[in-house]
């Protein structure tokens, strides 16, 4: 049974609840332990993990977040910086998955969200536990 860290940043705290019920209910599912911690946004997500991978405490994390697109440039610094920085932390040898929804509008990030529709939470959940299974095999 692995231990997973579940970062989640709240700037949009309703729709990532829809996160944060999805990749809770998969490792559930799949048996494993969680813990969550809570952020201001994404951009803090990459930082909490690289702490959090120094204790020693987690086998796998996952990262979950919206991101809606504005009427500036953050956006692209917010969705592409989260991403490089979870990224840069999987080549390093952690099994991390990216539950970061970088999207246009309200809309779609609901659809993306909700577990009972695309259900990213739960799917950023699996891929941490995939890369996790990797990671034993390749050890």
């Amino acid at each position: 049974m692995a231990h997973v860290l579940i970062a989640e940043a709240r700037f949009y705290a309703h729709l990532n609840d829809l996160l944060l019920a999805g990749a809770r209910a998969a490792l559930d599912q799949a048996g494993h332990s969680h813990e969550t911690v809570t952020l201001p946004g994404s951009l803090e997500l990459p930082g909490a993990l690289s702490l959090a991978a120094e204790s020693g405490m987690f086998d796998a994390y996952v990262a979950l977040g919206v991101v809606i697109r504005g009427e500036t440039f953050h956006f692209e610094i917010v969705a592409g910086e989260s991403a490089r920085g979870l990224l840069a932390l999987t080549m390093d040898g952690l099994a991390v998955g990216n539950g970061i929804l970088t999207v246009e509008n309200e809309a779609q990030a609901l659809v993306r969200a909700d577990p009972a529709q695309s259900d990213k939470g739960g799917d950023a959940a699996k891929a941490a536990l995939a890369l996790l299974e990797l990671k034993a095999r390749f050890a």
